[in-house]
């Protein structure tokens, strides 16, 4: 088998290895442009995993880089002045050099053919003379551009610059330090990568009398703050110094020294397809992840680990590559999204810099949402009681159990049952019934602070399917108030809240489970929207676009219904602004295309959801709260984006807003969502700590720890989760009892006391051996 790798960084060479020791009879050739001693950034860090891996599979490898290796566990987080420690984290580093020598001696010792500063030939020429081609060519790579219509790649350009520096001196800890300069904030993330020994060093001539060791320094900022500093004019030696002077205290006064550095705008790299015919992308060709949470080598490695794992196990190399692709792709998207929320923490960090300083760091250390309040509490107890101990937390009382005033109710707890569709209207009429009685109830028995209905719809027509419910029927409102006196009655302490909506363009269709958005086979009614525009041509409705005299008879319905809602006994009421219906479809630029003062720029299409706000005010009791959901993206082009989503929220809030509930997307068929655990979550953080105002964090939240870490870090107020109260609806009571908490924030209903410790299960408990007999 004859191999070709394009690319001499870590991921290629590591491949090449592991192949030609898999196989000796492979013939591997490595084509590397640059030098054998070039090398640019100076340390690569590793995780205990990966390298788990590299001793598995090639333990001579393992044992060269272990002697190369600076440990340590230390976190050191400087802001204003104050240096707070987080300790338990387990992190290992070597420098690329000494990393890349180890890999050529060991490609050598194996007979793999490495060709320095040569250019390799295009991946098309090289797959018709070789079984294998391995394009680890970097985030630039050539073969993936060259076969863009392939590997289908999608290239996000980011909003910081930074530049890779190297410091003569070995800190003692992973060091983040935070610079207030006249032109805006900069960051450093520092690590040490080779260790203070006598004798040479790397930069200093054998028998020199001791190395300092050394580190890596990366500084950061924003791109308006990079060019406001003048640093897009500085060449690498006065970029060096710039730096140099604004970390002086980091530093101790030491210069820094660069090796082709430049200032940087970070790029994610994802592919749609990872090969093509016998060429295969790995490392950062194939994906990126920034570098704060130190992934970009680790996951190159675990490429080529993985890669020479399936070409052993598969019949052939086309079931290898997908067997590769399939296994990598999981791990590799969860690992980027993990590094996008770490990144773009880091763009938005100026709206942290006022946080306590224990929240700040606590924050800042959770950020990739990775690293949680449960994990963080294994790893370094006393720095969560320092976390918990300044926000006022008593030592007993997770997060989640504290409460929250909203207006002028008060939550027991922090936890919210999401809205949830039910189609469950018998009477086909809008009216809840035993059903909803029985959902709302249970849930509100199980312990969340604030249990919400699905969307009520404010009229026949404003509904999404005949099975859902309303508030615009004198039936309606002695029904709903069947359901809150149950709540308030049973499960006191327990608020409950109506979301109001109406479905536009999304209505008239047929109940979930029988076909999601598809409209109804008869019985269909005319559908409104901002603009004749349906949500899918060729499927769903084509809309009437509302005219002004239409416009306010559906204000009036929202003003009717939210009276209705007041005489029910609801505590919280919800304007329902995102998701594609009504009130959202004037919101976004992709739905709302008209030429009246109710389209155009976003003021405009703020204009009519605001007067349903008003005017919904202006009736709903003013003791009782008011907020609003909105969809804080659209995961669309040309779409709303997290900027507007601020505008948006801002607005709301300057008209008496109490909280922000922030989802996102389901405004247009064709969006792109990020999945993944919390991932609307940055949007709802970002409107928190730009405007102050307090926000429901809602999308993919799923344990109580998710709950802890998003309170304590100060990026929601409260957290909505939806599908968890489906799977168990006593999901707070069973958070409570999992964390040992038996306080006011979650009290068991009384005929439910009983219950409030786990069952017991077959024992567990048996003798251990004491003896072993040989």
């Amino acid at each position: 088998m004859r191999v070709a790798v394009v690319g001499g960084g870590p991921g290629g060479l590591y491949a090449a290895v592991l192949l030609k020791r898999l196989d000796p009879a492979r013939q591997i050739t490595v084509w590397e442009r640059n030098a054998p001693e070039d090398t640019f950034g100076f340390g690569v860090v590793l995780s205990d995993e990966t390298l788990g891996g590299i001793e598995h599979a090639d333990p001579e490898v393992y044992r060269a880089l272990q002697a190369e290796f600076v440990r340590w566990d230390d976190i050191d987080i400087v802001h204003r002045g104050r240096t707070l420690t987080s300790g338990g984290h387990g992190f290992a580093a070597l420098s690329r050099r000494r990393l890349l020598a180890v890999l050529h001696r060991r490609c050598r010792d194996l007979g793999v053919e490495l060709r320095f500063r040569s250019e390799a030939p295009p991946a098309a020429e090289l797959a018709r003379t070789h079984d294998l081609v391995i394009a680890a060519d970097g985030v630039h790579s050539t073969t993936r551009t060259a076969h863009a219509e392939v590997f289908g790649p999608r290239l996000t350009t980011h909003r910081c610059r930074y530049i890779w520096l190297a410091a003569d001196f070995a800190l003692d800890a992973f060091r983040f330090e935070i610079a207030e300069t006249e032109h805006g904030v900069a960051q450093l993330h520092a690590y040490p990568y080779s260790r203070p020994t006598p004798g040479g060093s790397e930069r200093h001539p054998a028998g020199a009398e001791r190395s300092p060791g050394a580190s890596t320094v990366i500084v950061e900022m924003r791109e308006e703050v990079w060019r406001a500093a003048g640093l897009d004019r500085c060449d690498e030696r006065e970029s060096a110094q710039w730096c140099a002077k604004v970390f002086a205290d980091a530093l101790g006064g030491r210069s820094l020294r660069a090796n082709n550095s430049s200032w940087i705008a970070f790029r994610t790299v994802v592919n749609d397809r990872w090969s093509h015919g016998n060429t295969v992308l790995l490392g950062d060709a194939a994906h990126t992840a920034h570098f704060s949470i130190g992934s970009g080598t680790k996951l190159a490695v675990e490429d080529a680990l993985a890669l020479a794992a399936c070409l052993q196990e598969q019949p052939d190399t086309a079931a290898a590559l997908a067997a590769y692709e399939e296994e990598r792709r999981p791990v590799v998207a969860s690992t980027q999204r993990a590094a996008r929320a770490s990144l773009a923490w880091f763009e938005e960090l100026a709206t942290y810099l006022d946080q306590p300083p224990h929240q700040f760091a606590f924050n800042l250390l959770t950020r990739s949402r990775r690293v949680t309040h449960d994990n963080l509490r294994l790893r370094d107890p006393g720095f969560v009681t320092a976390v918990e101990r300044e926000a006022g937390i008593e030592a007993t009382t997770p997060p989640m159990f504290t409460p929250f005033r909203l207006g002028g109710l008060t939550l027991r707890n922090r936890v919210v049952v999401s809205p949830m569709d039910m189609y469950s209207a018998a009477d086909g009429e809008g009216t809840p019934g035993d059903f909803h009685l029985v959902h709302l109830g249970a849930r509100a028995l199980g312990g969340a602070g604030l249990v919400m209905t699905e969307m009520v719809c404010v009229s026949p027509e404003g509904r999404i399917t005949p099975g859902c419910t309303g508030l615009y029927a004198p039936g309606h409102e002695t029904a709903w108030r069947r359901v809150t006196d149950f709540v308030h009655t049973s499960a006191p302490g327990t608020a409950i809240g109506v979301q109001l909506g109406h479905s536009g363009r999304k209505g008239s269709t047929r109940l979930m489970w029988e076909g999601i958005d598809e409209p109804l086979p008869e019985g269909n009614w005319p559908v409104v929207a901002a603009s004749p525009l349906p949500y899918r041509p060729g499927v769903n409705q084509l809309p009437h676009a509302l005219t002004e005299p239409e416009l306010a008879t559906v204000r009036l319905q929202f003003v009717a219904s939210a009276e209705s809602a007041a005489r029910a006994g609801f505590d919280l009421l919800e304007l329902h602004c995102a998701h594609g219906y009504l009130l959202s479809g004037f919101l976004s630029p992709l739905t709302n295309r008209r030429t009246d003062a109710y389209g155009g720029d976003l003021t405009a299409r703020l204009r009519f959801p605001l007067e349903v706000f008003d005017a919904v005010r202006a009736v709903w009791p003013a003791e009782r709260p008011m907020t609003v959901r909105i969809s804080a993206t659209d995961w669309a082009d040309g779409g709303t984006t997290a900027d507007d989503a601020v505008a948006i929220a801002e607005a709301f809030t300057r008209h008496g807003a109490d909280a922000i509930d922030v989802s996102t997307g389901q405004v247009v068929p064709d969006e792109r969502p990020d999945f993944g655990r919390s991932y609307q979550t940055p949007f709802a953080d970002r409107i928190r700590n730009t405007l102050g105002v307090p926000v429901i964090a809602v999308g993919a939240l799923s344990s109580w720890d998710d709950v802890n870490s998003l309170v304590l870090a100060g990026r929601a107020d409260l957290c909505a989760l939806a599908r968890p109260h489906l799977y168990d609806p006593h999901w707070t009571l069973h958070a409570a009892a999992d964390q040992g908490y038996t306080g006011p924030g979650a009290p068991w209903p009384l005929p439910y006391r009983a219950g409030s410790r786990t069952p017991p299960t077959g024992r567990t408990d048996a003798p251990k051996p004491r003896l072993t007999l040989r």
